[in-house]
C-alpha cells in the first residue's frame, strides 16, 4: 500500500515535490518500507550512489538533523512505541519509548536490508527492519528532508498542530491489517 506523505505547513520544501512511502507486510519478513523523494533530487542531501547499502554496524544518533527516513510502530491502546531511523547512507538507529518522548533504551534492532535506487527526479530507500508487528499495529510514516542550501521539510502521515512532532500520537495515522497468507 502507498501513502503520500504531507509536508508540514511550516518547513515547504524547495527541491521536493513529493515523498511517499509503500508499505508491504508478509508473516515471513514482517513489514517492509519503500520511501520515496520526488523533485529535483539533485539538491537533497544524499550520498552518491545506489544499490545495496553498507549497513552501519551499530546505531547512530541524530539522524533527524538532516536526510533521515522514519517509522514509529505501536500496538493498539498502547502508550510504548518503537522508533526506527535510516539515513540514505546506511546508518540507522532504533529507539524503545515507554511513553511519548519517554525513552526508555536504544535497541540493536538493525534493518535486515537496506537498498537504494536514484533516477531522473526520483529517489528511493528500501528498508527491511525485519520485524513482524501484531494486525492492529499503529505506523507512523516520517521523513525529514534536507536540501543542499539547508533548507529542511518535515514529512508525515499527518501533522499534529503545532511544530513538527513525529512522536504525536496523531501521527499513528496507520493500522496494519493483516499480512497476506503465505
Amino acid at each position: 500500500m502507498r501513502k503520500e506523505l504531507i509536508c508540514h505547513p511550516d518547513t515547504p520544501a524547495d527541491a521536493v515535490q513529493a515523498v511517499w512511502v509503500e508499505v508491504s507486510f508478509s508473516l515471513g519478513d514482517g513489514f517492509a518500507l519503500r520511501f520515496g523523494v520526488e523533485g529535483d533530487v539533485a539538491r537533497v542531501v544524499l550520498p552518491p550512489g545506489e544499490g545495496a547499502l553498507v549497513i552501519a554496524d551499530a546505531p547512530t544518533d541524530g539522524l533527524w538533523q538532516t536526510t533521515c527516513f522514519e517509522a514509529f510502530l505501536t500496538e493498539e491502546g498502547e502508550a510504548d512505541y518503537t522508533e526506527f531511523n535510516y539515513a540514505p547512507d546506511g546508518r540507522w538507529a532504533c529507539y524503545q519509548f515507554d511513553d511519548y518522548r519517554s525513552l526508555a533504551r536504544t535497541d540493536e534492532l538493525a534493518p535486515w536490508e537496506m537498498t537504494s535506487e536514484r533516477g531522473e527526479g526520483l529517489y528511493i530507500l528500501r528498508v527491511e527492519p525485519g520485524i513482524l508487528p501484531d494486525r492492529g499495529s499503529k505506523l507512523a510514516l516520517a521523513a525529514v528532508i534536507e536540501e543542499i542550501g539547508g533548507t529542511r521539510s518535515y514529512w508525515a502521515l499527518r501533522h499534529p498542530p503545532g511544530k513538527p512532532d513525529f512522536h504525536h500520537r496523531d501521527c499513528f495515522a496507520l493500522t496494519l491489517g493483516a499480512p497476506p497468507a503465505a
